[in-house]
């Protein structure tokens, strides 16, 4: 049996909800400020459709986030560098998250959202394992580098929704500056110094 295709109502409705929500987290002060009703409204849509459609908020969190990452994933599996397998992986990794870190602040509320939503550990959720396996599968690459599993996660962990989401909302970080910063944190780990050395902290002044 041949796998149905989608109606084009169900495919514009989903189109419909994906941008309703994508507007909404934007103008939102909180994530949790955005509900699956205010989704719907905005959408002109019952709510049963979003549910039909996504499952839960969760669900839906996860297609908005997977639908704005796209081009990043793209010149991530396949693109020319500095996100392409055929960058040395020096230059790589920081680009790599680099690019997540500027989606996140293009994205502050989506994020923010998906990083809090669906699960007690936000280390379990899909999104999150995905990346931790591709840094730790270019950090396994750089000759001499200790631990690529944890410095994979040590990471990620400075490019946190919340961190970025603190920093730029409250902090009032330049973007620029998150960026500099990042590079010259990723550089020191990259540099395998030995733990108890002097580093500074991650955006630090």
């Amino acid at each position: 049996m041949s796998d149905r295709k989608p109606r084009k109502d169900a495919v514009r409705n989903r189109q419909a909800v994906l941008a309703a929500a994508d507007a909404l987290f934007v103008r939102c002060k909180s994530p949790e400020d955005v509900t699956m009703a205010d989704i719907a409204a905005a959408a002109g849509v019952g709510k049963g459709t979003l549910f039909r459609a996504f499952g839960d908020r969760p669900g839906l969190l996860r297609a908005l986030y997977e639908a704005r990452l796209e081009p990043i994933r793209e010149a991530v599996e396949a693109g020319p560098p500095p996100l392409g397998p055929t960058t040395p992986p020096q230059q790589r990794v920081p680009a790599l998250l680099d690019a997540v870190l500027c989606f996140k602040l293009d994205n502050r509320g989506l994020a923010s959202a998906l990083e809090e939503s669906g699960s007690s550990s936000p280390y379990q959720a899909e999104h999150y394992q995905r990346w931790h396996g591709l840094l730790q599968a270019v950090l396994e690459q750089i000759p001499g580098l200790a631990d690529s599993d944890f410095t994979a996660h040590a990471l990620l962990a400075a490019i946190r929704a919340d961190l970025v989401e603190h920093l730029a909302g409250q902090a009032h970080v330049p973007r620029e500056r998150m960026r500099t910063r990042l590079a010259a944190f990723t550089a020191r780990v990259l540099d395998s110094t030995p733990c108890g050395s002097d580093q500074a902290d991650v955006y630090g002044g």
